[in-house]
């Protein structure tokens, strides 16, 4: 006998067991804010060949689309910012 769709789906969802939410994963974050920066006239940028400063802390950039000046994210060195960083200056914009 064949089961539904939905209890297939069910049984996938359950077996699912992870301490964080798909809403929360890096992934879905840096979703979420390149789709906001694009209505903002950003470019998310991400770093392809992270160095030690980088992966210890970093690895994001913001850019103006328009003048393609670096906006965030390069303090003491490029792509110096977190998606906790990001967030917070996207936060702060008018």
């Amino acid at each position: 006998m064949l089961r539904s769709n939905a209890s297939l789906w069910a049984k996938k969802s359950d077996d699912h067991t992870t301490d964080m939410s798909r809403k929360t994963s890096d992934p879905s974050r840096e979703r979420r804010i390149k789709r906001l920066c694009a209505r903002l006239g950003l470019h998310f940028m991400i770093c392809q060949k992270p160095d030690k400063l980088v992966q210890a802390h970093g690895g994001y950039m913001l850019r103006d689309g328009k003048t393609m000046t670096i906006v965030f994210g390069d303090k003491e060195y490029l792509f110096s910012a977190d998606l906790d960083d990001i967030e917070a200056y996207l936060d702060g914009l008018p």
